[in-house]
């Protein structure tokens, strides 16, 4: 029961990947992911104030060389997402680059847009030699780097705003 309790704490800390895959489409490789995590109290008091929080997923495809040190690195992407609360209008913003924004009454239903995003084209068709086995790294992260200058040195310190995955490793068999 102990081990239980400790799980759901530290599961409460962090993101948790629940759903990674590639999947092959007409236009490329789209990852499909569902992730578990909920705001610590200070990042949700920091959205609450208007301060826009950006969350980035990492992908790696790499193929792995016998006759090399090194893997063969054939897909690093990453995308990343804006939550901002409006606090004239009292209404979430969720942007990704190169796709329409996205507006929301509750924070809950913008999280859940960010837990469980669309297909994300992480490679076009092409890019990956079909039936070769390439090793995936992913993670996502709420990345400080886009916060302004006292806030990153804050962050920093404080546990509250470390909200982060373990990176996930799977095998994909190209199509």
């Amino acid at each position: 029961m102990l081990v239980l309790a400790c799980a759901t704490a530290q599961a409460a800390d962090g993101i948790d990947i629940t759903l990674a895959n590639i999947e092959a489409s007409d236009e490329g490789y789209r990852l499909r992911t569902v992730y578990a995590f909920d705001l610590t109290p200070g990042l949700e008091q920091a959205v609450q104030h208007g301060m826009p929080l950006y969350f980035t997923t990492e992908i790696e495809l790499t193929r792995p060389r016998w006759y090399w040190i090194t893997d063969d690195k054939a897909v690093s992407s990453r995308r990343t997402v804006k939550l901002q609360y409006d606090l004239l209008t009292r209404i979430y913003h969720i942007s990704t680059p190169g796709s329409v924004q996205q507006t929301f009454d509750t924070l809950e239903e913008a999280l859940l847009w960010i837990r469980r995003p669309g297909r994300w084209l992480i490679a076009p068709k092409g890019a990956l030699k079909p039936g070769e086995n390439y090793n995936v790294t992913l993670r996502m992260f709420m990345d400080r780097e886009y916060l302004k200058k006292p806030l990153q040195v804050d962050a920093l310190n404080n546990s509250d705003w470390r909200l982060t995955s373990h990176r996930k490793t799977f095998t994909y068999r190209a199509e």
